[in-house]
């Protein structure tokens, strides 16, 4: 039986291209920039000695130049994704990131496999724009579930804050100077365009809508409405917490009933791809004796047709809206 490592090949090739992109990016911006960071990156940058308004620009700038440049054709599939994780790169190191990539998987494999140049050169931009996009998705679906599991906390923060005195802007601060990152940086900013003059319901919107996040909004909706009609804000916080993180309970909730189904949709999804990738492996002369005949090619074309939907019923079987 004849082995072939080309497969594995192409797994690290593809593995050590997400490595890459990590370490570029926190060798380029720092330990800082890390979700995992106690003290959030705003504190980072002002204890660096950074004036304010300076670390308010260049925050600003991050967070939302991606969606300034969703017209850009390859980088349209990552703007939204970008945003939400607020990734430092900017829209053209991205791009040059994935051509950069692609590059080095392109020569990966030319020294780990013997695939055709039109294959390595197919196969190399597929895994530099595939692995940029992998890292991006993980990012801002890692940021967006940590700022779900801090805003209750943030919240009641904020209730404290007024039930003892402090106005609501006194009410951000703390919690800009409390809360790691990301919803630190975030309310430091909504803070520090507030002692600028700007409106804090209307910031606390455009976070809301930049984010796209329904909890934000409520509290945006929230805050707007008492300024308008006036009431009790600490009370309303109070309330808005409690739901928040009952909301928070329940999306846990459904996430663990769903769990088995979720793992039973990508063991079928994905036990085919294996199952022929070790079938390559180890009989690389499988398909050998089929392979020239009139229906190979459109039974292959059936066969992912059927993979494409079990992934999209499977998806649909477990996406439950709350």
């Amino acid at each position: 039986m004849n082995l072939s490592a080309e497969p594995i090949i192409y797994g690290l090739v593809f593995i050590a291209v997400l490595v890459l992109v990590e370490g570029l990016y926190l060798t380029v911006f720092g330990r800082s920039i890390s979700l995992n960071n106690r003290v959030n990156r705003r504190l980072t940058l002002l204890e660096k000695g950074g004036r304010r308004e300076e670390v308010l620009d260049q925050l600003r700038k991050e967070m939302n130049q991606h969606l300034k440049s969703r017209r850009v054709p390859l980088y349209s599939i990552l703007a939204h994704k970008a945003q939400r994780a607020n990734i430092a790169f900017t829209p053209h190191q991205l791009v040059m990131l994935m051509a950069g990539l692609g590059l080095v998987a392109f020569v990966g494999l030319s020294f780990g496999t013997a695939a055709s140049l039109p294959i390595r050169i197919a196969v190399g931009a597929a895994m530099g724009v595939g692995g940029v996009y992998v890292w991006v998705n993980h990012k801002a679906k890692k940021r967006i579930d940590m700022i779900e599991a801090q805003l209750p906390e943030a919240i009641e923060l904020m209730v404290r804050s007024l039930r003892v005195g402090h106005p609501f802007s006194s009410a951000i601060g703390i919690v800009a100077r409390e809360v790691p990152d990301p919803l630190g940086s975030e309310m430091g900013m909504i803070a520090d365009e507030a002692a600028y003059g700007r409106d804090m319901s209307e910031s606390l919107k455009i976070m809301a809508e930049r984010l796209d996040m329904q909890d934000l909004r409520f509290l945006a909706v929230a805050v707007t409405i008492q300024r308008q009609a006036g009431g009790n804000l600490a009370e309303i916080l109070d309330g808005l917490a409690k739901v928040v993180r009952a909301r928070f309970r329940l999306f846990r909730r459904v996430k663990a009933i769903t769990a088995e189904a979720k793992w039973s949709g990508m063991f079928l999804s994905g036990f085919p791809l294996a199952a022929l990738a070790g079938i390559n492996l180890m009989e690389p002369d499988y398909y050998a004796k089929v392979s020239g005949t009139a229906v190979f090619v459109p039974a292959c074309f059936v066969v992912a047709g059927f993979l494409i939907v079990n992934v999209i019923v499977m998806r649909a079987l477990v996406n439950i809206k709350v």
